[in-house]
């Protein structure tokens, strides 16, 4: 996708400059105009135009000092870390099929041949994986990237993990990013979202959960909604999912705050029976698990983000308190009851941590419990959240509510003190009294119930003692840069009871439930209360600014494709009424009005810039797919295939999308549309242009793992021999194929696609068999030869790991159920 916010050299100066920790102001008008490379050199020699950021804040100190997020023996190496470079980070992914492979290679070669001198001239460890992360899977680098330039063996590493990052075999990431989603406790048939999701890292990560256990050619019950309101943003999460090779996802451009429920309402005529409509699964979307990694200051992110020093400021946290309650809020709401939620940001700030985990227990009482997540990854360091906190606004430290100013009580509110009591009864005495007053319930929307309120703080008062909060906030996690050389964090795990009191209403109508003839019940279904936007203060420029952005995310861009970008405007919606849900027909099944509406809904797209999303139901075509590939019956085909380009006669791709996908989508095209879905589906099929073939659709690298199972034509089996030349020299001719038996079996092949199949054992297959051990390529059998038709990312990944071995050990290699599928 194009798009990009920044241009390719802009991107490598901004990655440079905060690596290095150094940023360019202007020199002077001479040095400007000589722009020969001879300037070049001398500004490289001299720095002339580069100076180091600066890596203090006065009040950055002073109010975490206030705040007392360490202990004060603490403080020098604390602050020592924040100033320090921030090691690099890394997850294999677990549903790769060649993950233990990685794994194997990092533990008995890198960790081996990589090693550090320490001060005292000890060896330390370069690489190591990170203790607290299940299997092996996270591991950390001691060495910047600068250094991983330095010689033969470290650039050896640099260009491993470079080209694994590319493939989608490991992510570049942050080690304390990766938290968040392991104590969401995640099962392969949960229906997750995630609210905040770009650039994308902890999406993958949670792709990677729910595929990890999957067996070859299935897919997991459950899904993946990421969503990010950032046009740009959201582009970079399409970008860095598309690695996964997923039909398990859905990508969506919403406000959080405002994320769209897709509540189906079945509206009858006077006197008609409710009836069941069958072909919907799911009447409302609803989900088993919610990450809600939130918009924050980003603090925590100093030792990778150190221009946040200069920028940094207790305002930034106060501005977007609300925002982060909102969303917050919100994924409650779209959470099951039974569910887990997790919020977290990337902030040391009591005010954007503590203080929005303690009102929304407040506003949800007893439906929502706060986990106590202390025995799970015990490896990982963690400190209990706080219970004591203040809030600092126009330089003014203030203990409670209380002694906020009439004229800032929009930006502070009582949300953000540990009681979140609205007014604070003090002892009245002499002129004092003279300055209170009662207000009038709703007055400046600030007044609560008719509580009076001090109106003007400067006035003597009696001094509070601090406020401590009576909930069980050291339930909350806090990650500090220093327990164990990383960013810091926060993170909280929720736990719903019952229905969240905003959602209840008496006899409401319970999704799903059906009564004792099996009908849907006839109850009015809830309706989610938004929170008033008066409510706090919006600071949508510090979000932007300050997100978070993981390594090598610059790098993931420069991979464009054909495909649209998003329309950068994402409020536009084409006009129009949408018409009101007409009763089902007698049988239980959606009248044929309400099928030519949806149909019409679909052609037409309601999001301008986003291409409309199609079911493919052209039998002709997708016969032909089914005839000439064999595709097995029991494969899930049908209603499984969309297209998104309303011209059905020039269909360019066809994607694949598992059951839980096809439901949300079928729920969102009869409730109007309300899902902005900016991609979903995994690419399977690709129209080849100019070729005579019984079937002018090809099966595309991301669809062969999937599809390999379940066709039973167009497979042909090489010996590693003719796999390895085919690989290498990526177009072989008939005659030059080494193997009699597969020089004739490929010759037979129809014209058109086909897969070529590894014959590990050399031996004579009656059909094909396919686990998890199969290396698979992708290829086109032309008039006199056979094509390979695979990215060439992947296939330097496989020509490299058969290079590295003799033709014999080659063979013992693929021989120990290493899987190789190239996908």
């Amino acid at each position: 996708m194009g798009g990009r916010g920044r241009s390719r050299t802009q991107r490598k100066h901004f990655a440079q400059s905060r690596e290095n920790n150094w940023k360019y102001t202007k020199n002077d008008p001479e040095q400007q105009q000589n722009g020969t490379a001879d300037n070049n050199k001398n500004r490289v020699n001299s720095n002339l135009g580069w100076k180091p950021f600066v890596t203090q804040n006065i009040a950055f100190e002073e109010y975490y000092k206030e705040q007392g997020i360490v202990p004060p023996e603490e403080w020098n190496t604390f602050m020592d870390c924040l100033r320090s470079e921030l090691p690099a980070a890394f997850r294999i992914n677990s549903s790769s099929q060649c993950y233990l492979e990685i794994q194997a290679k990092l533990e008995n070669d890198f960790m081996k041949s990589l090693q550090e001198e320490g001060t005292d001239g000890s060896e330390v460890v370069a690489i190591r994986p990170l203790p607290w992360y299940p299997e092996n899977l996270a591991w950390q680098s001691t060495f910047s990237r600068k250094q991983l330039r330095k010689n033969k063996i470290l650039e050896r590493f640099h260009e491993f993990l470079k080209l694994q990052n590319e493939i989608g075999n490991i992510t570049r990431q942050e080690a304390v990013s990766m938290v968040p989603p392991l104590f969401l406790d995640v099962r392969p048939d949960d229906f997750i979202l995630d609210m905040c999701a770009a650039p994308g890292s902890k999406t993958f990560q949670l792709l990677e959960m729910i595929h990890h256990s999957a067996e070859p050619g299935s897919l997991p019950g459950g899904m993946v909604l990421a969503n990010d309101v950032d046009v740009q943003r959201c582009n970079l999460l399409i970008h860095q999912t598309k690695r996964m090779s997923t039909a398990n996802l859905i990508v969506t451009n919403h406000e959080a705050q405002h994320f769209p429920s897709c509540h189906f309402k079945r509206t009858y005529g006077e006197g008609s029976e409710p009836q069941e409509v069958k072909e919907l699964d799911i009447d409302q979307l609803l989900f088993d698990r919610v990450l809600c990694d939130v918009p924050c200051s980003g603090d925590g992110t100093l030792r990778k983000a150190p221009d946040i020093w200069r920028r940094w400021n207790a305002g930034m946290g106060n501005g977007l308190h609300g925002l982060q309650v909102q969303i917050a809020m919100r994924g409650m709401s779209l959470l099951k009851v039974g569910g887990r939620m997790v919020y977290s940001t990337c902030s040391m700030n009591p005010i954007e941590n503590e203080a929005v985990v303690a009102e929304i227990l407040r506003r949800c009482g007893g439906s929502v419990e706060l986990i106590d997540v202390s025995s799970e990854l015990p490896q990982l360091v963690r400190r209990p959240g706080l219970k004591k906190w203040k809030v600092q606004d126009k330089g003014m430290w203030l203990t409670s509510y209380n002694e906020v100013h009439d004229s800032r009580r929009a930006a502070v509110v009582p949300g953000m003190f540990p009681s979140g009591k609205g007014y604070v009864n003090a002892p009245e005495h002499g002129d004092d009294a003279r300055r209170s007053q009662l207000r009038d319930n709703g007055s400046n929307g600030h007044s609560q119930n008719g509580v009076g309120m001090v109106q003007d703080p400067a006035t003597p008062t009696t001094i509070l003692d601090e406020e401590a909060s009576t909930l069980p906030l050291e339930r909350c996690m806090r990650i500090v840069p220093h327990d164990q050389n990383s960013g810091a964090f926060f993170i909280a795990v929720f736990h719903k009871l019952s229905p969240s009191p905003v959602t209840q209403k008496k006899h409401c109508y319970q999704p799903g439930k059906t009564t004792s003839t099996g009908n849907f019940q006839a109850q009015s279904l809830p309706k989610v209360k938004d929170i008033n936007a008066d409510e706090v203060e919006q600071v949508d420029s510090v979000s932007n600014q300050l997100s978070e952005v993981t390594m090598g995310d610059a790098d993931i861009l420069e991979n464009g494709n054909d495909e649209a970008t998003l329309d950068t405007d994402p409020s536009k919606i084409v006009e129009g009424k949408r018409p009101e849900l007409i009763k089902p027909s007698s049988d239980g099944k959606a009248g044929p009005e309400l099928v030519t509406w949806s149909r019409k809904l679909q052609m037409r797209g309601r999001w301008r810039g986003i291409d409309p999303i199609l079911f493919y139901h052209e039998e002709a075509a997708v016969g032909q797919i089914k005839a000439f590939y064999g595709i097995k019956e029991s494969f899930p085909f049908k209603g499984h295939l969309i297209v998104r380009n309303t011209n059905i006669d020039h269909v360019k791709r066809v994607y694949y999308v598992s059951k839980s996908v096809k439901e949300v989508l079928e729920l969102n095209f009869l409730t109007g549309e309300q899902l902005k879905i900016a991609a979903v589906g995994l690419k399977m099929f690709e129209r080849q242009k100019d070729v005579s073939t019984e079937c002018v659709f090809r099966i595309t690298s991301e669809g062969v793992p999937l599809l390999l199972p379940h066709i039973t034509k167009q497979i042909v089996y090489a010996s590693p021999v003719d796999f390895k030349l085919l690989l290498q020299y990526k177009s072989i001719k008939f005659g030059d194929f080494v193997d009699a038996e597969f020089r004739e079996k490929a010759s037979k092949l129809q014209f058109g696609c086909c897969a070529v199949i590894l014959n590990k054992d050399k031996k004579t297959l009656s059909e094909p068999q396919v686990d998890a051990s199969t290396i698979a390529i992708g290829c086109w059998r032309g008039r006199n030869s056979i094509t390979v038709m695979v990215i060439a990312l992947d296939i330097q990944e496989l020509v490299e790991r058969m290079l590295t071995y003799s033709e014999e050990d080659s063979d013992s290699l693929l021989l120990e159920n290493k899987p190789l599928i190239a996908a």
